[in-house]
């Protein structure tokens, strides 16, 4: 005979568990938010409450005006469908230009979204796919190259809730490269600026091969003269030649650049770096290009606070300062720029600096490079020799990585994730991607969440810029975050100031009154003077929760005594401050306080014959008691809600119902044997006198399948008899602590 699984047996148990535990969970989550809605008392706390809606019906008969409109299903009965506030996300593209990029018979199907898009919380579930404008082989449909789409969008969005968008990136071929060489001419970099004359030709050559709309620029960086210095070269910075593609010129102006000074000090890069960034008609870089600023030198640098010391203290102002010889005039009375200046130059003009530096300094400039956005470092060979290399190096690094960052203010939250160039892996959280070539398609899907609204309602409208470090193009998102109501606001149809609706003591705003000083209730019909004493909004409020909402978020309070919330059937909620309720009690499959007691504020008074927090417990041991013994549990256990928990102790634990038997102690099923083979089967060992004489107080019980519930303390005997035949039987004690033995009703006997 073949017995349940146990294993099976627990397994569905566990199914079940986990399928109430999932339905309680999605219940308590449901509730949860009800509450959090009703307990929002003005129109913007609501909106700006995810999942909840405001009614502005002026013939509103509810309590709380906000709710939740997906479950609270008596609120919208209440409310006017018209009058239900619930604004929606919604993404429109205002600018969508082509991505520039090689176009293969795979990549024309593919394109990028534009429309309007409302509701959900990513744009991928509505709006349109333009397969024709998602990508352009060349620039023939717009002059520029644009390698960043959607260029721009407009976003309105609820508070503390994400909206999901997608950015496309792609490296366009023969993208435009500004390189301007900015060369340190103090007297120990002489070896190396001929060094760099010599290979001035192969440098062309090789930005040629990275592109063949490239222009070169030349510039220099000189000692500095204070006031109380005396040097023979009174310059910080000097620009020699503007972007151009006139190879020849750079190699000449190279070798015309004379070395400034016979003794070495501590020299002005800060100064040219910031002025080869700023002087952008001067030096001539473009829009629409991948702009390089490469510095070379083996000095290290000084930065803001240092220029005092040469009696300087006006601070750096950032700005361009060039004459018309190129010079930097205000090398004397400016201190040098500190790092943060510079790097918010390189973030505003998108620079990328590369710091072409010798051994001995190279790890000042490394350090530098970590507080500087999309700056690098390479190592430059004493002689210079390698500086072509490294310039190829740096760039292809560069190229090989888009890295996206963006402006947004704290009040908004922008989370990025990408796949990169696994199509078909899983979403990273990354805003990096390396190892990218011409044509790579990178998609970034970026989650954008309204954390709180600011105070001052003119920063509800942000303009967020979100762009590739180093690379003059963005994607700009004109954020408008939906934190206040219209009819919050003087105009609306639902905005009246001194307000007959309010008692003239106060404004109508979205269906409700806010009261003037000194006067409260619904409809501002109340004032602290009327009662003679001071009677406020704050009587409403319950003393142990003081930030809490007035009347527990369950009532209205009128003159400051609070009428509570009327609900269905017999549920109630009471209290001074609306506070208590008979429905909120600890639950037994179920039923409220186990059905053995009522539920009173929260808690179950149970009846006298029950205990326990949800009067689950029977206070009686009765049922604790082995059958002719006062001895509570067998003494090997403890009666806990009118059950025996029985004892552990070093060979085992103690089972049976009343904890009677021990781990190493037989059971009685040998006792009983003989009596049920001669009473049920009329086989074994005894007679039939001797059967009659010795069985007849057994209570037995045929079944067709006798299986033991040994959690109830049941004893299982399984035998096999003389002839061969299986049978079972199971004794236990029912609730009046008398014996009972039920049985199979037919032996199970091999075939003869």
């Amino acid at each position: 005979m073949e017995l349940p699984s146990v294993k099976h047996t627990l397994s569905n148990c566990l199914i079940l568990s986990v399928i109430s535990t999932i339905v309680i969970a999605q219940m308590h989550q449901g509730f949860a938010l009800q509450d959090r809605c009703k307990s929002k008392s003005w129109c913007h706390e609501c909106i700006q409450t995810p999942g909840c809606a405001w009614c502005m019906d002026p013939e509103y008969k509810g309590r709380a005006r906000c709710f939740q409109p997906a479950s609270d299903v008596i609120s919208n009965e209440l409310c006017r469908e018209e009058f239900s506030l619930n604004p929606d996300n919604m993404l429109s593209v205002t600018k969508n230009l082509a991505l520039t990029r090689e176009r293969s018979a795979s990549e024309s199907e593919v394109g990028v979204e534009t429309g309007s898009f409302r509701h959900n919380k990513s744009w991928s579930g509505q709006g349109s796919i333009n397969r024709n404008r998602g990508f352009s082989g060349g620039a023939a449909e717009h002059e520029r190259v644009v390698q960043v789409a959607p260029q721009r969008l407009s976003l309105k969005l609820r508070a503390r809730e994400t909206y999901s968008v997608r950015m496309y990136y792609s490296q366009a071929e023969d993208y435009p490269v500004d390189l301007y060489y900015l060369m340190d001419l103090s007297k120990s970099m002489e070896d190396d600026k001929n060094k760099l004359y010599t290979l001035g030709d192969q440098l062309a050559t090789t930005v040629k091969d990275i592109t063949s709309n490239f222009k070169l620029g030349l510039g220099s960086v000189g000692n500095k003269l204070c006031n109380s210095c005396e040097q023979e070269t009174p310059y910080g910075f000097r620009h020699h030649m503007t972007l151009s593609n006139n190879t020849q010129m750079f190699s000449h102006m190279v070798k015309q650049a004379n070395v400034s000074g016979t003794v070495d000090i501590s020299e002005r890069g800060f100064d040219a770096i910031m002025q080869a960034i700023v002087c952008k008609d001067q030096i001539g870089w473009r829009d629409k290009a991948g702009k390089f600023l490469v510095f070379s030198t083996d000095a290290s640098f000084h930065f803001a606070g240092d220029g005092k010391l040469g009696d300087e203290v006006k601070p750096n102002d950032g700005s361009c300062h060039l004459s018309h010889e190129g010079y930097y005039t205000r090398s004397s009375y400016q201190d040098y720029p500190s790092i943060e200046q510079i790097n918010l130059s390189v973030k505003k003009n998108n620079i990328n600096v590369i710091f072409a530096i010798t051994n001995s300094t190279i790890s000042f400039y490394e350090q530098l490079a970590r507080n500087i956005e999309g700056a690098s470092v390479g190592k430059l060979e004493d002689d210079t020799s390698n500086i072509v290399e490294l310039i190829k190096e740096q760039y292809n690094q560069f190229s090989s990585t888009v890295e996206m960052k963006h402006n947004a203010s704290s009040a908004v939250s922008l989370k990025f994730h990408s796949r990169c160039l696994d199509s078909t892996g899983a979403l990273v959280n990354t805003n990096k991607c390396a190892n990218i070539k011409v044509g790579d398609l990178i998609l970034f899907e970026i989650d954008i969440e309204v954390l709180k609204c600011p105070k001052n309602r003119a920063d509800h409208f942000q303009t967020i810029r979100i762009y590739p470090v180093g690379i003059d193009e963005s994607l700009t998102i004109d954020l408008q975050m939906l934190c206040e109501c219209d009819c919050e606001k003087p105009g609306h149809k639902f905005y009246q100031e001194n307000s007959p609706f309010c008692s003239h003591r106060g404004t109508y705003k979205c269906g409700i009154c806010e009261c003037i000083p000194g006067a409260f209730g619904r409809t501002c019909e109340c004032t602290s003077k009327e009662d003679g004493h001071n009677v406020t909004r704050t009587n409403c409020i319950d003393p142990k929760n003081p930030t809490g909402p007035e009347c527990s978020g369950k009532g209205q309070c009128n003159c400051g005594v609070c009428e509570c919330v009327k609900r269905d059937n017999d549920e109630l909620i009471y209290g001074t401050y609306c506070e208590c309720n008979n429905f909120s009690c600890e639950r037994l499959d179920g039923k409220l306080c186990s059905d053995h007691g009522k539920c009173d504020c929260g808690k179950c008074l149970c009846t006298p014959e029950w205990t326990g927090p949800n009067c689950a417990c029977r206070k009686s041991k009765d049922n604790c008691y082995p059958p002719d013994s006062n001895i509570t549990c067998s003494g090997h256990g403890e009666c806990v809600c009118g059950q025996c928990v029985c004892d552990y102790v070093k060979e085992g634990r103690y089972t049976g119902k009343f904890c009677e038997k021990c781990p190493n102690c037989k059971d009685r099923c040998d006792e009983f044997r003989d009596c049920v083979q001669c009473r049920q089967y009329k086989t074994g060992p005894l007679n039939e006198a001797d059967c009659a004489a010795n069985c007849t107080t057994l209570t037995l019980i045929p079944v067709k399948k006798a299986v033991a519930d040994e959690e109830g303390g049941e004893i299982q005997c399984p035998y096999i008899d003389e002839e061969g035949c299986h049978y079972t039987y199971v004794y236990y004690y029912d609730d009046k602590k008398k014996l009972q033995i039920r049985v199979q009703e037919e032996r199970e006997c091999p075939e003869t």
